[in-house]
């Protein structure tokens, strides 16, 4: 029954309100610790890019854009996307509506090309566009071939973001989801861009999907330590929600 009420549309829309309000109020009460320190001029510079991030850790990244950049982020049509959604478009964020898969079953179910060729349109558009790198469910933070291939085809680079917090509780699901708490110091840090050559064959795809996996280990690694909040209070996800 709660599986059933927690999924009305009505349920959805108040959730996803209330996330979008909580990490507003999470931004406005915590310190903000940026590295490196010309950031947003290092991301300007590249406009486009691929903004890459890990499940879990990513509810905070649209507070780190300035108001004028036109994002557009993936979000997946399962229940818990379309709360994240409702969340990214309270805070002013463009929505693809698509997950990746790792088989073309997967791929098929979740809108996966639709979504791959919606990235490439934004993108040529001058739009830049964040995902998360990993493809649910699991395993968490082994990046999807999906990423690369879209700098491929693309020609935009891939920019690793890692935001934490030092107050959080990590969850007990499956990509051990940081919510974040208010009252803290948040770190915001970004890795060196990675790009796709346009002839790149599967041996050089690989390296590139590596090297986000690298790049964002790094990152979160790096905004943790920023932010002071290594560690973090073990919070089980409630069943209903599986």
């Amino acid at each position: 029954m709660l599986k059933h009420v927690g999924r009305h549309p009505f349920a959805l829309k108040a959730a996803g309100t209330f996330l979008a309000y909580y990490l507003l109020l999470v931004r406005k009460t915590s310190r903000l610790v940026i590295d490196p320190p010309d950031l947003y001029e290092r991301l300007g510079n590249e406009l486009p890019v691929i903004i890459a991030m890990w499940h879990g850790q990513h509810f905070m990244v649209p507070l780190g854009r300035l108001r004028e950049w036109d994002m557009r982020v993936m979000i997946s049509r399962s229940a818990d996307g379309e709360i994240n959604a409702i969340a990214a478009r309270r805070l002013g964020m463009g929505l693809i509506r698509a997950s990746g898969g790792r088989n073309a079953h997967q791929m098929r179910k979740r809108g996966g090309m639709r979504g791959f060729l919606e990235c490439l349109s934004v993108l040529r558009d001058g739009a830049s566009v964040g995902l998360t790198a990993d493809v649910p469910k699991g395993p968490a933070r082994i990046a999807g071939p999906g990423i690369v291939q879209l700098a491929k085809h693309s020609g935009c680079p891939i920019v690793p973001v890692a935001i934490a917090s030092s107050l959080h509780i990590d969850l007990d699901s499956w990509d051990s989801a940081s919510i974040n708490l208010p009252f803290g110091t948040v770190g915001l840090t970004i890795g060196e861009p990675i790009r796709v050559p346009a002839d790149a064959d599967d041996a050089a795809l690989e390296e590139a999907r590596l090297a986000v996996e690298a790049g964002l280990d790094r990152a979160t690694e790096r905004a943790y330590a920023m932010s002071g909040g290594e560690g973090g209070r073990r919070w089980a996800w409630p069943k209903w929600h599986d």
